[in-house]
C-alpha cells in the first residue's frame, strides 16, 4: 500500500484500489491496446481528426507537464521534456484549456505552424494537421479503468471518455476526456455499433 496525492493506493491482482477519506474504490488495470482491439472487433471504432486550433510553446529543459481537466483534476503527467518536444494547449474553456507535452517526432506530423504571432503570454497558434485517429468510446458497462499511457504514466478512463489510437502506431493509444474530444476532434466515421 502507498500514499499517492493524499490517497491510499495499493495494486493487487491487476486492480488499483484508492481511498479518499474512508471510501475505497476498485479500478481494474487493463491492457488498453487489447481493449481497443476488442472494441474494433465489435465494430465500436470510428475515425476522427483533431481540428481545433491550439497554442504552442517550447518547454523548459526537463519540464514535466501535468495535464489537468476542469472538474476532474489531474489527468496525467508527462515524462521530462526532451529537446524538440512542445507544450500544446487546447483551446477548450470547458475543460480548462488543458496542456499536454507532445514528443518532437509526433509534434512535426500532428501540427503545422506557427500560423500567427505569439500572444502576450508567449503562446503561438498552430493548426492540427488532422492526422486520422481511430477511436473507441468507453461504455458504461466497461466502467472506470486504469491503463498505462505510452509515456509511462497511468491514465484513468471513465464511461463516455474516448480511447484514441494512431492509425499507423497501435502503441500510441491514450485517453481523451469526453468534453475535450468533443471540443477538439471532428468525427469522420462513426462506429458501426
Amino acid at each position: 500500500m502507498q500514499i499517492q496525492n493524499g490517497h491510499v493506493a495499493s495494486l493487487a491482482a491487476g486492480a488499483m484500489f484508492w481511498c479518499a477519506s474512508m471510501t475505497c474504490h476498485a479500478q481494474e488495470r487493463i491492457d488498453v491496446i487489447a481493449y481497443f482491439e476488442k472494441g474494433r472487433a465489435e465494430g465500436r471504432d470510428g475515425i476522427a481528426r483533431k481540428t481545433r486550433m491550439v497554442d504552442v510553446r517550447p518547454p523548459t529543459p526537463g519540464e514535466i507537464i501535468v495535464t489537468t481537466i476542469r472538474g476532474e483534476g489531474k489527468e496525467t503527467q508527462s515524462a521530462p521534456a526532451n529537446p524538440g518536444d512542445m507544450v500544446v494547449r487546447n483551446r477548450c474553456p470547458e475543460t480548462g484549456n488543458e496542456e499536454i507535452l507532445v514528443a518532437a517526432g509526433n509534434f512535426a506530423k500532428r501540427y503545422e505552424g506557427p500560423i500567427g504571432p505569439a500572444g502576450v503570454d508567449g503562446w503561438v497558434p498552430y493548426r492540427p494537421q488532422g492526422v486520422p485517429m481511430r477511436f473507441v468510446v468507453v461504455r458504461a458497462l466497461d466502467g472506470e479503468f486504469i491503463f498505462l499511457a505510452p509515456w509511462g504514466e497511468k491514465m484513468i478512463a471513465r464511461p463516455g471518455d474516448v480511447i484514441v489510437q494512431d492509425v499507423g502506431n497501435a502503441k500510441d493509444t491514450y485517453r481523451i476526456q469526453k468534453a475535450a474530444f468533443a471540443c477538439t476532434y471532428a468525427v469522420e466515421r462513426q462506429p458501426s455499433k
